[in-house]
């Protein structure tokens, strides 16, 4: 299974960008998905920019896994 997770684009350098997580910051390549720029929400998975949504797609998103590490927290195998 793989996971996509929502980002907003903080910075635009050539073929790279920093986007924020919900206050994470990371460096991913933008070497497959092409007319990103400041302010845009994208999908970032394993490094990799891999598609844009919409901004609200994007918070409903991370509250969803917001959500889900709230109810999981306590958990112990």
């Amino acid at each position: 299974m793989c996971l996509a997770v929502p980002a907003r684009v903080k910075t635009v350098e050539g073929k790279e960008a920093v986007v924020d997580f919900g206050g994470v910051q990371k460096r991913i390549s933008l070497g497959i998905l092409y007319g990103v720029k400041k302010g845009d929400h994208v999908l970032v998975h394993a490094g990799f920019a891999i598609g844009k949504v919409k901004k609200a797609e994007a918070e409903e998103t991370l509250a969803a896994l917001e959500e889900l590490k709230n109810v999981t927290k306590d958990y112990k195998p």
